[in-house]
């Protein structure tokens, strides 16, 4: 019965994703060449005569193309952010042609670490050059290109996809009329780079790990893998939501003063430890944490970010959550104030919510009524 609720609840039914071939090479920011690749990709709603009414929505760290419905060979497999995507919600498929896709260097059927290195006919594993938002941007532009789409109406994400979104009205200025920028940042502060720093290292120093070319032995660095998504995890929440959901709740039959799971919280990490490691790369987790450090549109602005802002063209959301302690409000006031600054057009809101970092993938009815208000006033 509730796996009936949830299908009965997406609203968009069973989804297939597409794959799109391209075979001009790609130069990355990093100075590596791809020669060819493939992006995998999703599509709701339709994509109306004039061609104007395409939404991008960018995926952040563990996302993928898979935003809204479910997969025909996995019914309980519903999209992660289903809740604002399909008739008559925020992302209206009755007005909008809504697009995801999974990044270059992804895991789940994008080109990436996993996929044949057509140099050696192996996996690339660590051969697969890091790549950066602006690449990321850069392969989803050939992307709208082969779809037909001059402009997006709109292009939005949480998280790293706020980054991209933002990085969109800088790269391809001409091409895209409103940004959506949730949850986000300018730039990561030096705690953040921190916390990805142990992450990886996590990975690094996993046994199974072989420098990255654990393909070839048959293995999986699953425990640093599962260690690097318990700690991110425990920076997605906040401690009120950690304290109301589990407090100091001791499990059953704990108090064997030794170094099982003992505590409630500590059965949670441990299962979305589990969890991701059994679904995730290593080496995908390994590059989308560099992009995020390596994002920072002011450091060739001398670091002023008016200046680096200055020469885009859409308007903007930029939306920030009151518990989001990785991603803080004064982080996004930062991207409002620049844009103040140069007189471009910026509503921005601050959400209450008890959900930390993750707020932006919650059905929150004040979130989404503000994401509900601005595209109907805003798009096509």
């Amino acid at each position: 019965m509730r796996l009936f609720l949830d299908l009965e609840m997406s609203g968009i039914g069973i989804v297939s994703a597409q794959r799109a071939h391209f075979t001009q090479p790609l130069k990355l920011k990093g100075g590596s060449v791809l020669p060819a690749f493939e992006l995998v990709y999703e599509t709701y709603g339709t994509l109306n005569a004039a061609k104007s009414n395409a939404i991008l929505v960018c995926h952040a760290l563990s996302g993928n193309h898979h935003l809204a419905g479910h997969t025909a060979d996995n019914p309980a497999n519903i999209g992660w952010w289903d809740n604002i995507i399909g008739p008559g919600r925020p992302l209206d498929t009755d007005r909008f042609f809504v697009v995801g896709v999974n990044n270059l260097g992804g895991c789940h059927g994008s080109t990436g670490p996993a996929s044949t290195n057509p140099a050696t006919d192996k996996p690339w594993g660590a051969d697969f050059p890091v790549v950066t938002v602006e690449d990321w941007v850069e392969s989803q532009a050939r992307l709208a290109d082969q779809l037909g789409i001059d402009a997006w109406a709109a292009v939005m994400g949480g998280s790293l996809g706020g980054m991209q979104a933002l990085q969109w009205s800088l790269s391809f200025p001409e091409r895209i009329r409103h940004a959506l920028v949730i949850a986000a940042a300018p730039k990561l502060s030096a705690e953040n780079i921190a916390f990805n720093e142990v992450a990886r290292q996590a990975i690094l120093t996993d046994p199974d790990f072989h420098g990255g070319h654990f393909y070839e032995h048959g293995v999986l660095p699953l425990r640093g893998l599962r260690l690097a998504r318990m700690l991110g995890h425990i920076t997605y929440l906040s401690d009120n939501q950690m304290a109301e959901k589990f407090g100091r709740r001791l499990r059953p039959g704990a108090g064997s003063y030794g170094f099982d799971v003992e505590f409630e919280i500590e059965s949670y990490l441990r299962y979305q430890g589990d969890k991701f490691a059994g679904v995730f790369d290593a080496n995908t987790y390994l590059r989308m944490t560099r992009a995020l450090d390596y994002f920072d549109p002011a450091l060739d602005f001398e670091d002023d970010l008016a200046r680096a802002l200055a020469r885009a063209r859409a308007k903007f959301l930029i939306v920030a959550f009151s518990t989001d302690w990785r991603f803080s409000p004064a982080r996004s006031r930062e991207l409002v104030h620049a844009m103040v600054h140069n007189g471009q057009a910026v509503a921005y809101a601050e959400i209450d919510s008890v959900h930390g970092h993750d707020s932006f993938l919650m059905d929150e009815p004040h979130y989404h009524a503000i994401i509900d208000t601005y595209l109907k006033r805003a798009t096509p």
